[in-house]
């Protein structure tokens, strides 16, 4: 499958939703001291067809390994921008399960420091395997 597939939409995905973690990621010294509520989405674009025919997780990725990353990044040692804390986990998803040919991470803050009301800031990016 081509990564131009994921880019709209298109083409099977494994999703993970609403994963929440507390990490020490931010540039102010109180976040990177105390630490906050983090909240992840991450798709991640692979063939599932045979993993639908055979019924066998060999055939598919394990969610569970996709939350592990973002577990380790999330939890793991400080960011400064959440614009790193995405790339580091769809990275490390690349990396790891060659079958993934493309990941969106969203990393969203519920609790941040602006006067408002909102439900979270966030980024979210998409990254494809190079060829």
């Amino acid at each position: 499958m081509a990564g131009s597939e994921a880019a709209g939409g298109a083409g099977d995905k494994l999703i993970l939703r609403g994963l929440q973690f507390h990490g020490f990621h931010g540039v102010k010294p109180e976040e990177q001291k105390l630490g906050q509520k983090f909240v992840v989405d991450v798709d991640a674009w692979m063939d599932l067809a045979a993993a639908g025919v055979s019924d066998s997780i060999a055939d598919t990725v394990s969610y569970a390994d996709i939350y592990s990353i973002a577990k380790d990044i999330l939890e793991g040692p400080p960011h400064n921008l959440l614009e790193s804390v995405a790339h580091s986990i769809a990275k490390s998803t690349l990396l790891e399960f060659a079958q993934i040919y493309a990941v969106r991470v969203k990393v969203g803050k519920p609790h941040v420091a602006v006067h408002g009301v909102l439900d979270y800031l966030g980024v979210e990016i998409m990254r494809y395997r190079k060829a």
